[in-house]
Formats: structure tokens, C-alpha cells, sequence
């Protein structure tokens, strides 16, 4: 857990009610915070205080927030700099995050958004500042790091893996099913690298079209297609000399590629509508969940990009394979969500470490993780009981049901009736939790997600008297 005294964070922002929504909130957390309505205001307080964290908007009149986190990086290098924007493209998020970004958070987002980041912002610095140490030499690089939970021989031979070719240019190519953390192994690769210093940049190539995917990873110019208003630098140009994460490429279709291989052969390309060749230095990390070679053998993937995808293989440990590791991250999962949550639960009781350990896990970490947020919602005592454990195969209730036997028909009618009512009741609620979970406690978009009007979604949280995580209120409301 983080031990940082007294947390110092600056927000800067040109509009006052924002200012003082921000400092309401981040104070009720426990941190000391201060505020300046323009760039230049927040510099100077800077040269008179010594603060842990900045948040800063990145449109702003006098000194914009770009120019701030160029300042603060240029003189107090340590400090975690956290930029929000109601103007979010792919262009500035990777601009912020080159010049040394923290984090970049864009509009609308919420309190347990903001909570998180500003959480891990501040877990970091006390990292940094733990593990700082003179360099000895140009070019030294930091000790080995990662966010690999576990002791079992499995994932210590990730690990082992990771820090044998994080140090080269080489391509990775991450097998592993969906929520095993395919993309924390690469941000391992990455971090460990010559290139932590630049751009990390992840592409989800499953929910991109062809087109899309081509446009995004290589740009395009001014009327290169339909809609195309004016010329954009792709992923490629704006990543040069950092590191691009490209998932699931088993989804990527055979043109795309044959373009990304004469990619991979070069570090050239052509942008959409252009016949200007342009050059990049940018490594290549690739994932899928799907065996590629009998792909290859289908003819569905291309067998020469596939040998040069197949450089360096690191196999990513469903769950179920790595029980021993399970309740270990059980327990940062629930550090987490206390922190998040704003409460204190102890850990788990003997029955639930049991479950989490006997269970299959077809959802991998994500399914965990989301089990964990789940019971430290509904716990209201000191420790998890297998009743906030909610498993897909979970039957307590059932199973609570069959011990009640009736003597006369309308008895039994009646308990049928009970059991459907509280049967419909634990899918709604979980119905409506699940939703809150995935869509980061935002209310318009996870009752748009679900299919349900704003109104009724409200209902139903109302029915069961599901209600935000502290302070959870959307915080474009407030701001």
C-alpha cells in the first residue's frame, strides 16, 4: 500500500467552480491540495511548494497545460503530472504522455477515475523516489519492474522471459487467453526497455475495421477518403522511438497484414492518399488469444508475416494454471478497491479463500479483478464472506431455498412465488452492478450500453438500493 505523508497536489484549471470541486473532492480523500486559476499562477506556487502531484486542464488561457507539464518536467522531474481535457484525440494523448505525462484523463470521466489515477499517481512517485539512485554511467537503466503478481514457476518464467528481452529492439509476440494480462507483459517489455522514456502506445486491432486500422496505425491525408476533412499523423509517426502494442491480431485481415509486414521488414510506410515515404523507429509488440499457425494452415494468416510476428514467444498462464498466485492477487485487487472505495476491509474469510482457489476462472484476471470490486461493494463488515462472493455459479440462494419444506399448498405457492421474486431481484442487482463495473460507475453510459433509458436504469438502482462508490456522482455533474 502507498505511504506517503500527507499527499501535496496542485490543480490547475481557469475556471474557479472546477478549481474548488476538485479540492472538495481530492481533500475529502485525505490529501492536501491547492489550486491556480492560470499556468503561470501554478508555476509560481510551484517555486514556493513542494507538491507530489499535479492535475492540470490542458486548454487554459495564459500558459496552457502543455506548457506546464513542460515546465514542471524540466525542473522537478518527480513530480506526476496528470493532464484532463474535454478535447481528447490521439494526437495530444500521445504528446502529453511523450513529454512525461503521468496519465492523461479525458472529459467526461468519474470520481473513481479520478480517485484511481490520482491513487497510482502518487504509488509511482513513491516508487521513483524508493528505488532512486545515482547513475553510474549514460544510459543506465532503471532496476528491473513489473506488475506481474505471483510466485508460481509459471509466471516466474514470464517474468524471466520479459527481463531477458525487454533490454533489445526484437519483436514480442504474447500468446495468452482474453484477461490473462497480455498487455501488462507488454508494458513490462516496455518500462525495461531503452524506450521507457517514450510513448507507450496500445491498439485493440479486434475493434477496428480494415480500413479504420489502417487509417490509425499509418495516418492519412486531407480527402484520402470519405470524411477524411484534413490530414492525420497515424500511431506510427506519433510512437516514433517508443513501442506499439498491437492486441489480438488474429483479427487484422490478410491486406492489413501484407502492409504491416513490408512495415515490419522497413519501418516504412505510405499514409493514406500520400506518396510520401516516411521512416519510424518504433518496436513491435504483438498479442492473440488464438493459435496462429493453424491459422496459417487455414489460410486465414499470412505464414511470412506470421514468421516475423514469431520472433521472441512469451506465453501468458490462464488463472486456472496458476492457483498459488490467485489469492496474492485476491489481496491487491482488494487493497485496491479499499483505496478506491474509501473502505477497510481486512481480507477474506477461510471459505471464501477457498472458493477463489477451487474456481476455474474462465475470465481469467478481468473476471477476478471484477468479482473482487464486486464483493467490496456489497461487504459491509470487516472481512468477505462467500455471501459477496458473487460467482457465476454461485447457488447459495438456491441452495439457502431448499431447506425450506412447506406443510400445505398455499404455503408452497407462496415460497414459490418468494423464490422467483428473490431470484429476478439478485439478476437485476447484479444486472445493474455489473453494467456500473464495466462502464466505471458512469450512469448515461451504462444504462446506454445495457439498452435502458437513463430513468429506468436510475429505478432499478434505486429498487436496490445500489448507490455510487463515495463521492461517485458522474464529475462532469459537479464541475
Amino acid at each position: 500500500m502507498m505511504s506517503i505523508d500527507n499527499p501535496f497536489i496542485l490543480v490547475v484549471d481557469d475556471e474557479l467552480s472546477i478549481c474548488q470541486s476538485f479540492v472538495k473532492f481530492l481533500s475529502k480523500m485525505g490529501y492536501e491540495v491547492k489550486y491556480a486559476l492560470n499556468g503561470y499562477e501554478a508555476l509560481k506556487m510551484m517555486e514556493e511548494n513542494r507538491f507530489d502531484v499535479v492535475i492540470t486542464d490542458l486548454k487554459m488561457s495564459n500558459i496552457g497545460g502543455m506548457e506546464v507539464l513542460r515546465r514542471v518536467k524540466a525542473v522537478q522531474p518527480d513530480i506526476m503530472v496528470i493532464v484532463i481535457t474535454g478535447y481528447a484525440s490521439i494526437s495530444s494523448a500521445v504528446e502529453v504522455m511523450k513529454m512525461g505525462a503521468f496519465d492523461y484523463l479525458p472529459k467526461p470521466f468519474t470520481p473513481h477515475e479520478l480517485r484511481a489515477v490520482v491513487y497510482q499517481a502518487l504509488t509511482e512517485r513513491e516508487i521513483l523516489l524508493s528505488n532512486k539512485k545515482p547513475l553510474h554511467k549514460k544510459g543506465h537503466l532503471k532496476p528491473f519492474s513489473h506488475q506481474l503478481i505471483g510466485e508460481s514457476p509459471k509466471i516466474k518464467k514470464v517474468v524471466s522471459m520479459v527481463q531477458k528481452v525487454a533490454p533489445t529492439d526484437s519483436t514480442v509476440l504474447i500468446y495468452g487467453e482474453s484477461g490473462t494480462g497480455k498487455e501488462l507483459i507488454a508494458r513490462a517489455v516496455h518500462a525495461n526497455s531503452a524506450r521507457n522514456k517514450e510513448v507507450f502506445f496500445a491498439v485493440d486491432c479486434g475493434t477496428l475495421s480494415d480500413n479504420l486500422l489502417e487509417s490509425e496505425l499509418f495516418g492519412h491525408t486531407k480527402g484520402a477518403f470519405t470524411g477524411a476533412h484534413k490530414s492525420k499523423d497515424g500511431i506510427f509517426k506519433l510512437a516514433d522511438r517508443g513501442t506499439v502494442f498491437l492486441d489480438e491480431i488474429s483479427n487484422i485481415s490478410l491486406n492489413a497484414q501484407s502492409k504491416l509486414l513490408r512495415f515490419l521488414e522497413t519501418r516504412e510506410f505510405l499514409s493514406l492518399g500520400s506518396t510520401e515515404i516516411q521512416k519510424v523507429d518504433v518496436r513491435l509488440i504483438f498479442a492473440t488469444n488464438k493459435h496462429l499457425m493453424e491459422m496459417v494452415d487455414d489460410g486465414s494468416f499470412r505464414e511470412d508475416f506470421y514468421y516475423r510476428v514469431f520472433v521472441y514467444p512469451i506465453i501468458m498462464p490462464p488463472l486456472r494454471e496458476r492457483k498459488i498466485d490467485i489469492l496474492a492477487i485476491s489481496d491487491h485487487f482488494l487493497n485496491q478497491f479499499n483505496q478506491g472505495l474509501g473502505k477497510n476491509i481486512t481480507g477474506f474469510d477461510d471459505n471464501v479463500c477457498n472458493r477463489l482457489i477451487e474456481y476455474d476462472w474462465p475470465g481469467n484476471i478481468r473476471q477476478l479483478r471484477n468479482v473482487i470490486e464486486r464483493a467490496v461493494i456489497l461487504c459491509e463488515k470487516d472481512k468477505i464472506t462467500l455471501k459477496e462472493l458473487q460467482l457465476s455459479d454461485n447457488l447459495g440462494d438456491i441452495e439457502q431455498s431448499n431447506d425450506i419444506i412447506p406443510s400445505t399448498n398455499e404455503e408452497l405457492k407462496r415460497i414459490k412465488k418468494e423464490i422467483r421474486q428473490k431470484a429476478v431481484a439478485k439478476v437485476e442487482k447484479n444486472f445493474i452492478l455489473n453494467a456500473l463495473i464495466k462502464n466505471d460507475w458512469n450512469i448515461t453510459r451504462a444504462s446506454k450500453k445495457v439498452g435502458l433509458q437513463r430513468t429506468n436504469f436510475q429505478a432499478l438502482m434505486k429498487k436496490h438500493h445500489i448507490r455510487l462508490p463515495r463521492h461517485g456522482k458522474p464529475i462532469t455533474e459537479d464541475f
